[in-house]
């Protein structure tokens, strides 16, 4: 379920959605490297970035799209390399369970909620950048379906589901530098958007 082992071309063909939401968060962030990082354009980079991130003030003053945009905006390398890694991993077999569809409704759901959700009073973010949101969105759809809907996920998948979650959750709160409630309401999302997505569907 979660072995990689298709071509590069057959990865395209079976996963779009997938193989779109990675290319998107690779071009944005090179961009921003070449642009930044390098000292080419750092205006510009700036600029985008001051764009995209999900900034509270920013939100409230009227830039709704940042909700989005900061789903696929990463600044680090370590950073892009987690979050590609894990849509790699986690997000193609959501897909093939849910559809074109409702797979892009799961991310980009997972992550506009735990973006909203920063902007209440008695949750303390700064501004963020909501990419992993999303991927611990899909982690909370996983552990819906380890509990609920056991059916969708062969037993030995379940067990890899529990470590890597426990494991991400747990850096969650070691690791330096990482939005943490960004985390917990990407999970907490996907907890909620998992019932519902997944309502009316049976396994084939």
């Amino acid at each position: 379920m979660f072995i990689r082992n298709e071509s590069f071309k057959q990865f395209l063909k079976d996963y779009p959605v997938t193989s779109g939401i990675l290319t998107v968060n690779i071009i944005i962030f090179l961009m921003l490297y070449i642009t930044g990082a390098w000292g080419l354009l750092p205006v510009f980079a700036y600029d985008v970035v001051r764009f995209m991130m999900a900034s509270n003030s920013a939100i409230m003053q009227g830039a709704w799209w940042q909700l989005i945009t900061a789903v696929f905006l990463h600044t680090t390398f370590a950073h892009i390399l987690f979050n590609a890694f894990a849509i790699l991993i986690f997000a193609p077999a959501l897909e093939v369970m849910l559809g074109k569809w409702r797979f892009i409704l799961a991310y980009l759901g997972a992550g506009v909620i735990a973006n909203a959700a920063a902007l209440l009073p008695f949750i303390e973010s700064p501004d963020r950048y909501g990419a992993s949101g999303a991927i611990f969105g899909l982690f909370g759809i996983y552990i819906f379906l380890v509990i609920f809907r056991r059916e969708w996920i062969p037993r030995q998948d379940q067990t890899i589901i529990l470590v890597m979650v426990a494991i991400s959750l747990i850096y969650s709160f070691i690791g330096g530098g990482i939005d943490i409630m960004g985390h917990l309401t990407g999970f907490l999302s996907g907890l909620i958007l998992g019932p519902i997505l997944f309502a009316g569907k049976a396994n084939r």
